[in-house]
């Protein structure tokens, strides 16, 4: 079954409501060209690195502007509309980074919290404690549409292959990575890290991007892209600036692709020994 897919790449600034204008209008042009599901990037709804800025505009989910907007647009053009992510308040104070599935009839079918936070420390003094603000999810989540079983990954997730692999062996064809990379993370690791989880699971990959440089100082790397099982670049966008990336998906190269190197299926437990003397500050096994 052949569908088309596209992401959405978007550089969100700090304001939520011009933000979901421009997830409108891409949305719109993404289904004028024939897209079923179009997925959106991590933190559609603002990118705002001040605390204090980001209480300001923090929402419930039942009031949050961009999953309004994603689930009226999912039922005005009949569509499956993926909200990457966006951030919402949660009752006990902190905030999830938080994603959202919407079918053709408006309705909501599932969300996922980002599982793994964002709490590094890169080269040239850059830093970040995502876990200073978000709550870490605890739940893995799929979804079945009509065309695939969908599974969800979040920007950082991406280097935890554990989760995709988890994923993959329950069924899943497509795995989804919206993404709001760093300038210096993507440049080293983003469009590697993407085809490896899709040839190493055997899944097509759909990554939208945040892009450019933002209101509130971050750059991103941007470069969203749709990935084949068979680790194949079938569309990309540049690194600054909004884009649609759209690919024609035809589900049954999952199954071909676990045909010829069924590395899911092959698979064996083992034990792990450690010989020899002790490393400076190791334990001997």
């Amino acid at each position: 079954m052949t569908v088309t897919i596209a992401a959405l790449q978007m550089c969100s600034g700090t304001d939520p409501v011009h933000n979901v204008e421009t997830m409108r209008r891409l949305v719109r042009e993404a289904a004028a060209k024939g897209a079923t599901y179009v997925q959106t990037p991590e933190m559609t709804g603002a990118l705002q690195r001040d605390r204090a800025g980001l209480r300001a505009i923090l929402r419930r989910e039942e009031d949050d502007l961009v999953v309004a907007a994603a689930a009226e647009l999912a039922a005005e053009l009949g569509i499956h509309v993926h909200v990457g992510s966006t951030a919402i308040e949660l009752a006990d104070g902190k905030v999830a980074n938080r994603g959202f599935l919407f079918g053709p009839d408006g309705a909501k079918i599932c969300s996922y919290d980002k599982i793994h936070m964002f709490d590094v420390d890169l080269d040239n003094g850059e830093s970040w404690r995502e876990s200073a603000v978000y709550a870490p999810g605890a739940v893995a989540r799929m979804a079945d549409l009509p065309f695939a079983r969908l599974g969800f990954a979040i920007c950082y997730d991406v280097r935890f292959p554990e989760l995709f692999k988890t994923q993959a062996q329950a069924g899943a064809e497509i795995i989804s990575v919206p993404a709001a990379f760093t300038r210096q993370t993507g440049e080293a690791h983003w469009e590697t890290l993407l085809r490896a989880r899709a040839i190493e699971n055997g899944v097509y990959i759909i990554a939208a991007a945040q892009a450019g440089v933002h209101e509130d100082g971050r750059e991103t790397f941007g470069h969203s892209m749709i990935i084949d099982p068979w680790g194949r670049v079938l569309g990309s966008a540049g690194g600054t600036g909004e884009a649609i990336v759209l690919a024609d998906i035809d589900i049954a190269a999952v199954k071909a692709a676990h045909d010829k190197i069924p590395n899911l299926r092959n698979g064996r437990a083992f034990t792990l020994e450690v010989s020899g003397a002790p490393a400076k500050g190791g334990v001997a096994a």
